[in-house]
């Protein structure tokens, strides 16, 4: 798929956004970071990184997210453009938790917002984000000390994570499926099923699908390559084409929204949940209950 050149984002939000953020301070604070020494902790040989994501820029961006550039730009861009208020959407995502978590994963979780925010919701819990980019994840792990946060960061592709089955209580997603297509969305979900341990939760926060049908100019405003696509589909479907139940969305704000699914209590074949030390270099062992259920 050709990178589009002539979107609006590139030709008239750009500037205006670029007016608004201390692209000078965003250099400083670029500058203090050894970016590719940093992102060393973070790769790892087994992940291999898609086409559809190394091979398209988003946002405006050459090469993606595979760059200092788009970690240091990221949040400062992303306050403007998601209405009303950023903290405020991604907040819709942590109200909906409807599970007591005792290990969380957060799939692309960028330069770790909404990770932070389920941190600070959940303090007890284990929580965890991947991501395709080693640099967001610098700029992530920069976030989390500053907040005072213990959360895990892990390079890795959400549609092979690499962890054990049924070893989560909950599993996220801020604003990734409009970045992947159709197909792959439906496999993070499956592995999101797989991840989760029976009565466990799967939220995902995006665009809203409805608005973007009804509104095709919006699709036009930013560099998003599979957009269309993704407002095309249903987050819902694809949920219940992976196994999900009591599938259901809400709408946030009008041009966002939280869709929720819950992996089916059975009573067969279950496997049993052993207590065990958390070791950070070794997470794929462990266990965890969700609805006091055992996994």
């Amino acid at each position: 798929m050709a990178v589009r050149q002539d979107t609006i984002w590139e030709r008239f939000l750009s500037p205006v956004v670029r007016l608004l953020i201390d692209e000078d301070g965003l250099r400083r604070y670029a500058d203090t970071i050894d970016w590719e020494k940093e992102c060393d902790r973070y790769r790892r040989d087994d992940v291999i990184i898609p086409a559809y994501y190394s091979n398209q820029n988003f946002h405006g961006i050459a090469k993606g997210y595979l760059n200092y550039g788009a970690a240091v730009t990221y949040d400062p861009i992303t306050q403007y453009v998601l209405p009303p208020n950023e903290s405020i959407v991604r907040q819709a995502l942590v109200d909906a938790v409807k599970v007591k978590p005792r290990r969380i994963l957060d799939l692309g979780c960028g330069t770790g917002s909404t990770t932070l925010m389920l941190k600070q919701a959940f303090p007890q819990a284990e929580v965890i984000g991947l991501d395709l980019s080693p640099y967001m994840l610098v700029r992530a792990e920069d976030k989390a000390r500053n907040a005072g946060l213990d959360i895990v960061w892990r390079h890795g592709n959400a549609e092979k994570t690499g962890f054990r089955d049924a070893t989560f209580d909950l599993v996220t997603a801020s604003l990734l499926f409009h970045e992947t297509p159709d197909a792959v969305s439906l496999a993070i979900l499956r592995q999101s099923f797989r991840l989760l341990v029976t009565g466990g939760q799967v939220l995902i926060l995006d665009g809203n699908q409805k608005t973007l049908r009804q509104l095709e100019w919006l699709n036009d405003v930013f560099e998003e390559p599979y957009i269309r696509e993704y407002a095309a589909g249903s987050v819902e479907a694809n949920m219940g084409a992976a196994g999900f139940e009591a599938v259901r969305s809400q709408d946030v704000w009008w041009i966002n929204q939280v869709t929720s699914g819950i992996k089916p209590i059975v009573t067969k074949n279950v496997r049993q949940y052993t207590a065990t030390s958390v070791d950070n270099n070794d997470l794929e062992g462990l266990g965890s209950p969700a609805f006091g259920i055992m996994a």
